[in-house]
């Protein structure tokens, strides 16, 4: 073959594998856009179910609303609720852990290291706490109700309350660091007071058995829990 003629095809060959590559990129860039619309959609698709659940839950209670009542409200077929989150107890148990996970990431335990006046710290945590049941204790009432039925919900309720005792422990850590403590109590002592004032039953007692507003709730376990840690 005549040296032109290699170099022509040596360029022809070129421009191919060029033009092949080039496909091959809009392919792979086709896909990958693809693939995030669908992540897209599934995301949407499972905030859709969990919004709706939440407020069936609430207005209805767990027990009343059926998987087909979530789907219809989400507008999404049935199949989808067990494929997005596992059915109602799925939905309730993400819920929760959805709940869980955002409390956690809000940097909580920064903010608890970061106090150095024991009496805001106690402040800072019995708002936190009146916030989150504020927001979150209509499904927790779900919750409660539906662990004795059920071992994964009640799994998750222990999750939830783990995640809430880890935050007081830190914080009666950190009085005792600050030397805010009262003479004689020690830091698990602290935390299991924290608990006892700061958990879901406080809450739910003050406000549902009592009729307490949600504020004056607060107000009222903050100063129980200051005479009872710093004795101010």
């Amino acid at each position: 073959m005549e040296p032109l003629s290699l170099i022509g095809r040596y360029i022809e060959c070129s421009l191919l594998s060029t033009i092949d590559d080039r496909a091959g990129s809009t392919v792979i860039g086709v896909v990958t856009q693809e693939a995030g619309r669908r992540a897209e959609y599934a995301a949407a698709t499972r905030q859709a179910i969990l919004l709706a659940a939440r407020a069936l839950f609430v207005e209805r209670g767990y027990f009343d609303t059926r998987v087909q009542d979530i789907a219809r409200a989400a507008r999404v077929a049935a199949p989808t609720v067990y494929a997005a989150v596992g059915g109602k107890s799925g939905v309730l148990r993400t819920l929760i852990e959805d709940g869980v996970r955002a409390a956690e990431a809000g940097g909580i335990y920064e903010r608890i290291a970061a106090q150095t006046d024991p009496g805001a710290l106690l402040r800072m945590l019995v708002d936190g706490t009146r916030s989150e049941f504020e927001l979150w204790s209509p499904i927790m009432r779900q919750a409660i109700a539906a662990a004795p039925q059920d071992a994964g919900i009640r799994e998750t309720v222990g999750t939830a309350h783990d995640s809430l005792r880890r935050g007081l422990r830190a914080t009666a850590a950190r009085l005792a660091e600050l030397g805010a403590l009262r003479a004689g109590v020690t830091v698990d002592e602290a935390a299991d007071v924290l608990w006892y004032f700061l958990g879901n039953a406080s809450y739910f007692t003050l406000t549902d058995d009592c009729h307490w507003p949600l504020d004056r709730s607060a107000d009222w376990l903050h100063r129980c829990l200051t005479a009872a840690l710093l004795g101010t």
